[in-house]
């Protein structure tokens, strides 16, 4: 099949582009996440996405920033079991739009990969947008690889982020952080 994957970043991006390749699929990425916040992480993660994608020979199409539209779309969506498919919605549905007006068979998407993402709800939202786009969406677990990704990611001297993007996410581990360390002088 020719496939379409979401990339969220280069990292999580390594295991899905190895397994892809090694069943025959063409591959070409999408990189589109609005979510990442500050800009200046976001630029980050996209110079580090087009390093990688150099490295790999894949082609990737690069959407805007486009933070304006996270956020019209968060917007009293922000408690953590809301935004995550609010997030999730808007991207993987951007890639599905992307993926049907360059005649791909399928998208998929990195966030599989991640064990911190809830693969279930991720899947129902993929099935969902199959339905209101009409393009196949190629399901696979990639969560075995993600260990052995990062680990590989660090080796190569790539920038692995340690939040999610969104600057909701950011303060959860700014938060966690103080708080564990509270925790430890008591």
């Amino acid at each position: 099949m020719n496939i379409l994957l979401h990339i969220c970043c280069a990292p999580c991006t390594i295991f899905p582009i190895e397994e892809l390749k090694k069943a025959g699929h063409r591959i070409e990425g999408f990189f589109y996440n609005p979510n990442i916040h500050p800009y200046s992480e976001y630029l980050k993660r996209k110079a580090e996405s087009e390093k990688y994608a150099e490295e790999m020979a894949l082609n990737v199409i690069y959407s805007g920033y486009d933070i304006e539209n996270y956020f019209q779309n968060i917007v009293c969506n922000e408690a953590l079991d809301n935004r995550c498919p609010v997030c999730w919605w808007l991207r993987l549905e951007r890639t599905a739009r992307c993926a049907k007006e360059n005649s791909f068979d399928a998208f998929t998407t990195t966030l599989l990969g991640s064990p911190y993402q809830d693969q279930d709800v991720i899947k129902n939202i993929c099935e969902d947008i199959v339905k209101k786009v009409g393009v196949k969406f190629y399901y696979e677990d990639f969560r075995r690889g993600f260990k052995k990704a990062h680990e590989l990611a660090k080796s190569k001297g790539m920038y692995c982020q340690n939040y999610c993007g969104c600057i909701f996410s950011e303060k959860e581990r700014i938060e966690k952080s103080k708080n564990s360390k509270c925790k430890m002088k008591n």
